[in-house]
């Protein structure tokens, strides 16, 4: 396995690294068989620094360039500096590979487990269960499973409310867009979240809606949010990598998603929601250290509430966007927070006006 050490990345070295990644696979595909290409792909990153803390390993079926891995890996990595823990990924792990590194992991002594499974959830769930004493917490879609398989998931569509507050205000063509990876529950509820904020503040304004059909495929994104352009959208939610690039290009606005995006484009990003996996990583972290880890689903985490959801700094966009927008998206994020405005969960697929 190829050995890397812990790195938080910039939106802008991620992007750099999603070029290089494509390049790789060109290569190693002209090069070698697919079995290698896998291979090379499925690299382990081992960080040199053991802490004598908890053993923490990490599978993810993505680059950590992909922002929503990149979130967890985020965390994980201040979980190191911050809690003392000995932390080890994989990233770019195919379906086929997802059993067997799972298990060098638990085989190799790591006591919790993290990752995402919304590709491989019942070759996950599987593993998991063989070995009951060491602690499994991944991204899913659905519960968890006794006795030892956590869940969470990017519950982030507080924020994403909020981001459509602020594109339903801007947008000078009544018409903003949202391209986003597939018709899934997860994807489907902050897209309709944007949708709802866009429209509380402006009831008339029009929709286009893409999925790219992959989680990670930065030039489809941005083919598909070129196309939303031509056809009028001046303000587009990126919830994938690659959008960001086409609204540099065209001259749009963007809302960003799952980190802080400013970098990528400070003129044309105005915010985004941004995932916050530290309270999550944080809570199992402490339940294992304490040897009360159950099976449970983390989700409640990643509100706003509780630390995991947040709008992004507006950075040059504070003193662009008008103060009654700013005072207005304050104010419902502070009735957020303290319950007393619910953003609706809407997991149905939304569509083009």
């Amino acid at each position: 396995m190829i050995r890397m050490s812990a790195q938080l990345l910039s939106p802008k070295r991620r992007f750099a690294g999603v070029c290089c990644l494509i390049l790789l696979g060109t290569l190693a595909l002209g090069c070698g068989s697919a079995e290698d290409a896998t291979t090379q792909a499925s690299g382990a990153g081992d960080v040199a620094m053991k802490t004598g803390g908890l053993r923490v390993a990490a599978v993810f079926e993505t680059p950590i360039e992909e922002p929503w891995v990149n979130q967890i890996h985020v965390a994980l990595v201040r979980a190191q500096e911050e809690l003392g823990i000995e932390y080890t990924w994989s990233e770019s792990v195919k379906a086929a590979d997802f059993a067997r590194v799972m298990r060098e992991y638990a085989e190799g002594g790591y006591q919790l487990i993290m990752g995402d499974a919304f590709g491989a959830e019942r070759i996950a769930r599987r593993t998991a269960a063989a070995y009951p004493d060491t602690a499994f917490v991944f991204g899913s879609g659905i519960g968890p499973a006794e006795p030892n398989f956590g869940v969470f998931d990017n519950w982030i569509h507080e924020p994403a409310y909020l981001s459509g507050m602020i594109a339903g205000k801007v947008t000078k063509t009544n018409t903003i867009g949202i391209v986003a990876a597939m018709p899934i529950p997860e994807v489907n509820r902050i897209s309709n979240a944007f949708l709802a904020g866009a429209r509380e503040v402006n009831p008339g304004v029009k929709s286009k809606v893409s999925f790219i059909g992959s989680f990670f495929d930065p030039p489809k994104a941005k083919e598909a949010a070129l196309a939303q352009i031509e056809a009028g959208a001046d303000v587009l939610f990126a919830e994938r990598f690659g959008v960001v690039e086409a609204c540099v290009e065209k001259g749009a606005l963007a809302i960003s998603n799952m980190s802080d995006q400013s970098e990528l484009g400070p003129d044309h990003v105005i915010t985004g929601p941004v995932w916050d996996m530290w309270p999550t990583v944080q809570q199992a972290v402490k339940l294992v250290e304490a040897g009360v880890f159950t099976a449970q689903d983390f989700g409640s985490f990643s509100f706003m509430a509780k630390g995991g959801s947040y709008l992004a700094p507006y950075h040059v966009w504070e003193d662009r966007l008008p103060t009654e927008v700013k005072e207005m998206v304050a104010t419902r994020a502070e009735e957020i927070i303290a319950g007393t405005f619910r953003v609706d969960v809407d997991e149905g697929t939304p569509k083009s006006d």
